[in-house]
């Protein structure tokens, strides 16, 4: 098998909201987009996110209702402290304000319009 591409999949109530989202603060760009699905990517993120409309039939039948949850879409970046600075002067809210955990992450999160968390993530040298 050879993969040629990667994305994670989040089922949400609203598509265009998540997207701009994504694309205000995080520099992701549409691929492609129809009614209700939007796919998103940037050059060095590895993958595309792909939002869903809940209730759209390409959804296995169990899961058209349900929405993204308990999932964190996390990005490892550079210079975390200049991220969170960039996020506050676009007016995101943080949500879980910058930490460092002791196994050697620091970290940051905010949360789209639909709930999904977005993690920031830098690895402390040791």
């Amino acid at each position: 098998m050879q993969i040629t591409a990667s994305a994670v999949s989040l089922t949400v109530e609203d598509v265009d909201a998540s997207s701009a989202f994504l694309r205000k603060h995080f520099g992701f760009t549409e691929q492609m987009a129809a009614d209700g699905f939007v796919s998103l990517g940037r050059e060095d993120a590895g993958m595309n996110v792909i939002y869903l409309r809940r209730g759209l039939e390409v959804l296995p039948e169990g899961f058209r209702d349900q929405h993204a949850a308990g999932l964190i879409l996390a990005f490892t970046v550079q210079d975390l402290a200049g991220e969170e600075a960039r996020l506050h002067s676009e007016g995101a809210e943080i949500t879980m304000p910058l930490r460092e955990e002791p196994w050697g992450e620091r970290l940051l999160q905010v949360t789209d319009p639909n709930g999904v968390v977005i993690q920031l993530v830098e690895w402390v040298q040791q």
